[in-house]
């Protein structure tokens, strides 16, 4: 039995949000005072998700390499591969997992509501994200943020290079606005075209309307692997903002957050540590205590959470460690490699770090 109270309470805060989403009239300070008041529900998310039999997580679709779709029903990409490390940490099973595409608000309602029962990158890391729904952004799984995409043919490696040149951009956002001050700032010269639809923009960029295009880096990514020869196009390194991304959980159950979080630590730890999906049965033998650990082979680091003492050994066998999730859907064998940057780990100038296991 977990030593976590296992209680579980949809705040006043977070219906009162799902109702406004959802098209439901603003409750009285009457009703939420009662539904603070009101008895709590006695099954905690863990429990709910082991009796129903599986996890249903919420993604984005399509979004290649981060979530995507086959014409068989086939879930792919770096955040499919998050959701079924939870999976594999509950049941020791990465397919007992169910995905339901959520995009806009809703995505929010339907978590505070207990319709899913996580939320994987459908929205960056804001502080209104973090406070106003009743959900809590457990830890970040990708770092993003703006860049630009440029063809080979134009010959630069850095977007300090970006001289003359014609960029587009999404009209009226933050995107045209950090492209603007960047440019302002390093005395360079360029010209943008507009356009109001993100998917115009991207035929735009394909049709060689303009030399370079900006937005968030997945984004981009999405785009060239679009292209005909994804590897004739490029992202440059330098970032215009900060987005970060990943699992979002309701703020009512600590006990499942800790296992989400746990679970994106223990992929990253597994990594740091040299642990794969294909050296773990020997690196069982492992002296080094903190290997040890992390494969459950001494201490038990998963009764405090209700898991097996081996289930973090259950999610690397499963999904690799998190350089091998990032390789599979972003490497070289993916057909169109997305330097890893600040995602990788911070032992390589990144800024990928996890707690140690103990």
């Amino acid at each position: 039995m977990s030593s976590f109270t296992r209680l579980l309470r949809i705040s006043a805060g977070a219906a009162l949000c799902a109702a406004l989403l959802l098209g439901a009239p603003q409750a009285s300070f009457a009703q939420e005072e009662a539904a603070e008041t009101s008895a709590p529900f006695t099954i905690s998310m863990l429990e709910t998700v082991r009796t129903r039999g599986y996890v249903i997580c919420a993604a984005t679709s399509p979004l290649p390499g981060f979530a995507q779709v086959s014409p068989e029903g086939l879930w792919s990409g770096f955040d499919i591969d998050m959701c079924r490390a939870v999976a594999a940490a509950v049941f020791g099973d990465p397919s007992r997992v169910e995905f339901r595409p959520l995009s806009g608000q809703s995505r929010f309602a339907h978590l505070a509501m207990g319709e899913v029962d996580l939320v994987i990158r459908n929205a960056p890391w804001t502080m209104s994200r973090d406070t106003l729904y009743g959900a809590t952004y457990v830890a970040t799984s990708f770092f993003d943020g703006q860049a630009f995409m440029v063809p080979d043919r134009l010959g630069v490696v850095s977007a300090y290079e970006l001289e003359d040149v014609t960029i587009c951009v999404a009209s009226n956002s933050d995107a045209a606005r950090n492209l603007d001050d960047f440019f302002f700032f390093n005395q360079l010269g360029y010209a943008e075209i507009f356009y109001e639809d993100r998917e115009d923009l991207a035929v735009a960029y394909r049709s060689g309307e303009c030399d370079a295009i900006t937005g968030s880096a997945s984004w981009l990514q999405a785009i060239r692997r679009t292209t005909p020869d994804p590897t004739s196009h490029a992202i440059l390194p330098e970032r215009l903002s900060k987005e970060a991304y990943g699992p979002v959980v309701r703020s009512d159950d600590v006990e499942w957050e800790t296992i989400v979080r746990r679970t994106l630590y223990a992929l990253i730890n597994a990594e740091e540590y040299g642990v794969t999906s294909v050296n773990i049965e020997s690196m069982m033998s492992a002296r080094t205590a903190a290997i040890r650990r992390l494969l459950g082979v001494e201490d038990d680091v998963g009764d405090d959470i209700g898991l097996r003492a081996t289930w973090i050994r259950d999610v690397i066998r499963s999904v690799g460690n998190y350089g091998e999730i990032y390789a599979r859907h972003f490497g070289a064998a993916a057909g169109a490699q997305l330097l890893r940057g600040q995602n990788a780990l911070w032992l390589n100038g990144g800024l990928m770090y996890a707690p140690p296991v103990y």
